[in-house]
């Protein structure tokens, strides 16, 4: 028997948050993965308003060096 997906739920609708700012790296950087790619909607589970303004805000964050374009990869 195959289960429906259980449906997530984005988390700045259920904090409340009204506009996703460029200014807090630490949450910015759970919506971007260890190569630097921003995660898509589907897999983050975000809705369409807040999708596109985490996109606006990771990349004036990047633009500003409050995160970096890709991680260090030397090692």
């Amino acid at each position: 028997m195959i289960r429906p997906k259980k449906k997530r739920i984005c988390r700045f609708c259920e904090n409340k948050v009204a506009v996703v700012d460029y200014k807090d790296p630490k949450r910015l950087l759970k919506f971007t993965t260890e190569v630097g790619k921003i995660i898509p909607r589907r897999t983050s589970g975000t809705c369409a308003r807040h999708q596109r303004q985490l996109t606006t805000a990771v990349k004036r964050a990047r633009h500003l060096a409050l995160l970096p374009y890709v991680s260090d990869l030397s090692q």
